[in-house]
C-alpha cells in the first residue's frame, strides 16, 4: 500500500461527505472537500510519477475514485435541483455504458484495453469545472452566468463525442469474436 494508493482511498472516503454536504445544503463544505478530493488527485498522480509509485491498484483506484467523486456530485447537484436532470442523467449513462463494455468485453474473455482518449480527458476537465462552478456559486451565492451555460455546453458535446468513440472502439474491438 503506497502513499498514492493511500491518497486515493482518502478521495474514496470523500464520496459520501461531500454527499452528505450537498444534500444537507452545507455548500461552502461540499465545495472545500471538492477542493481538497481535487488537490489530492493530483498530489497522488504526482507522487505516483515522480518517485516511481506506480501500481496496478493505483490504476484502478484512481480513475474510480474520480469517477465515483463525480458521479456522485452530479446526482446529488440533480436531486437537489442545483443542475439540470438531463445533465446528470447523460454524465451517468456515459460511465454506465463504458463499464458495461467493459464486463462484456470481460464475459466474452475478449478484455478490452482502456486507454483514456483525449477528448476523455476534456470532459473531465469540463465536467469538474462545471461541478466546481455550480457548488462554488451555490456556497458563495453567486450568479454563474453565462459560464455554467458554456461549462455546461462543453460538458454535453465531450460527453456525447466521448462515450460514442468509445463505444465505436469497443465495438470494433468485439467485432473479432468468432461464432461458434
Amino acid at each position: 500500500m503506497s502513499i498514492p494508493n493511500i491518497i486515493t482511498l482518502g478521495r474514496i472516503i470523500l464520496v459520501p461527505v461531500i454527499v452528505w454536504a450537498i444534500v444537507s445544503s452545507q455548500m461552502e463544505i461540499a465545495f472545500a472537500i471538492f477542493v481538497i478530493a481535487g488537490v489530492s488527485d493530483a498530489v497522488d498522480g504526482f507522487l505516483a510519477k515522480r518517485f516511481n509509485m506506480t501500481s496496478e491498484l493505483g490504476a484502478l483506484l484512481d480513475p474510480l475514485a474520480d469517477k465515483a467523486l463525480l458521479v456522485s456530485i452530479y446526482v446529488a447537484l440533480g436531486i437537489w435541483g442545483a443542475v439540470p436532470r438531463w445533465i446528470v442523467i447523460l454524465v451517468v449513462s456515459r460511465d454506465i455504458m463504458i463499464v458495461s463494455a467493459v464486463i462484456v468485453s470481460w464475459l466474452f474473455d475478449k478484455p478490452v484495453e482502456m486507454k483514456p482518449l483525449m477528448v476523455s480527458k476534456l470532459n473531465t476537465v469540463a465536467q469538474v469545472a462545471f461541478a466546481a462552478l455550480v457548488l462554488a456559486s451555490l456556497g458563495f451565492g453567486f450568479r454563474p452566468h453565462p459560464y455554467d451555460l458554456i461549462l455546461m455546453g462543453f460538458v454535453t458535446i465531450f460527453t456525447l463525442v466521448s462515450v460514442s468513440l468509445y463505444l465505436v472502439e469497443w465495438v470494433r474491438h468485439m467485432s473479432t469474436i468468432d461464432a461458434r
